[in-house]
C-alpha cells in the first residue's frame, strides 16, 4: 500500500469540508495551497480565503502564490515532496502543477460529470430544475473538468431546496467520495472512465449580474428555481419601481403559485403581510428581501415600515 503524502489545493467553504475529512481520517497533508489574500467588503480590509483560516487553525504548511508558475512556488511545491495532489474549488493548474505528483493530481468536482463543468455546478443544476446531481472526483488534464473519472456519487434535488442546502449536502457527500477515491489510490486499485462528448452537456457558466437578474416574463417555475439556485448566494435580483423611485432589490427566498389571473406580468400585489409578483401563470411570492443599504427582511418586516402605490411593479 502506497504511503500518500498530500497536497490539497482549494479556497471556499465547501473545499474546507473536504479537506477536514480528509485530516480527521488521518492522512498526511503536507501541504495546502490557496488563493492569496485579498480586500473584500466596504472597508476593503484583507481577506482570508476560508482554507487559509483553517490551514492556520490546523497548524498545516501554506503556499499562496499569485503566479502557479513562478519559479519560486514551484520549488517551493516540490520541496513538500508530495505524491498526490486534491483539488476542490481552486483554479486551472498549469500542466508543471498538475502533472508534479507521482500519483497524479485530482479534482473532486460538485456535479456529475460531465454535466456542469465550470464554476457554479450546484447553482445552475437547481436554476435549471434538474431533480438529481453529486459529485465527481478526476483526474486533472489540460482542460477545464473534462478529465478520466474515478468515481461518481448521486443525490436527489428536493423540489424547494436553495443552493445553500444542496451545497451543504453534497460537500458532506464528496467528503465521503474523496475517502473512497484515496483508498483506490492507496491501494494501487484506481480504474478510471473517459468523459463522453454529446450536444445535450450543461455548462456551470460562472455566474455574473446579468445571468443573476430575475426576466419576470419567465414561467412561475423557471423563476423560481432560478432564486432558490442563488440562495443565499449571491441572490436573484431585479428593479422594482413606484411612481418616481426605482430600487434594485435581492430577492432570497420566495414561494411559487400556480394560478391563472388577469394582472400584467411584473405586478406587485401586496397586502400588510405579504407581496406577490404578477408572472404569466401565477404568482411569486416574495419572503425575504433586501433594498439597496438595508439588511435581508423578511416580507412582514419590510412592510412595518414601507408602502407601495398600485402602479408599483417588478422590472
Amino acid at each position: 500500500m502506497e504511503k500518500l503524502r498530500i497536497v490539497f489545493m482549494g479556497t471556499p467553504e465547501f473545499a474546507v469540508g473536504i479537506l477536514d475529512t480528509i485530516i480527521k481520517n488521518n492522512y498526511n497533508v503536507v501541504g495546502v495551497i490557496t488563493a492569496a489574500d485579498k480586500p473584500a467588503g466596504r472597508g476593503q480590509k484583507i481577506k482570508y480565503s476560508a482554507v487559509k483560516e483553517y490551514a492556520l487553525a490546523n497548524n498545516l504548511t501554506l503556499l499562496q502564490p499569485t503566479n502557479l508558475k513562478d519559479e519560486i512556488f514551484l520549488s517551493a511545491l516540490e520541496a513538500l515532496n508530495a505524491n498526490l495532489q486534491i483539488v476542490v474549488a481552486f483554479r486551472m493548474l498549469p500542466e508543471v502543477v498538475w502533472r508534479m505528483p507521482k500519483l497524479g493530481t485530482f479534482n473532486l468536482h460538485a456535479s456529475l460529470l460531465p454535466n456542469y463543468r465550470g464554476a457554479a455546478p450546484i447553482n445552475w443544476a437547481i436554476i435549471n430544475g434538474d431533480t438529481k446531481t453529486g459529485v465527481t472526483t478526476f483526474f486533472i488534464d489540460d482542460k477545464i473538468d473534462t478529465g478520466a473519472m474515478i468515481l461518481s456519487a448521486e443525490t436527489a434535488i428536493e423540489p424547494n431546496e436553495n443552493a445553500g442546502q444542496l451545497h451543504d449536502r453534497l460537500m458532506q457527500l464528496g467528503s465521503g467520495t474523496v475517502l473512497e477515491t484515496l483508498t483506490l489510490i492507496e491501494k494501487g486499485n484506481v480504474t478510471t472512465t473517459i468523459q463522453k462528448e454529446h450536444p445535450e452537456i450543461k455548462t456551470a457558466y460562472k455566474l455574473n449580474k446579468e445571468n443573476c437578474k430575475i426576466d419576470w416574463t419567465k414561467s412561475a417555475v423557471e423563476i423560481y428555481n432560478l432564486i432558490r439556485g442563488l440562495s443565499p448566494y449571491p441572490s436573484a435580483w431585479c428593479f422594482i419601481t413606484d411612481i418616481n423611485e426605482e430600487w434594485n432589490v435581492k430577492i432570497h427566498e420566495a414561494k411559487m403559485i400556480l394560478e391563472h389571473h388577469e394582472h400584467a406580468i411584473g405586478s406587485l400585489i401586496y397586502s400588510k403581510k405579504e407581496i406577490k409578483i404578477a408572472v404569466k401563470d401565477g404568482f411569486i411570492q416574495v419572503l425575504s428581501i433586501q433594498f439597496p443599504g438595508k439588511r435581508k427582511m423578511s416580507t412582514p418586516e419590510l412592510l412595518n415600515g414601507m408602502t407601495f402605490s398600485e402602479e408599483a411593479k417588478a422590472l
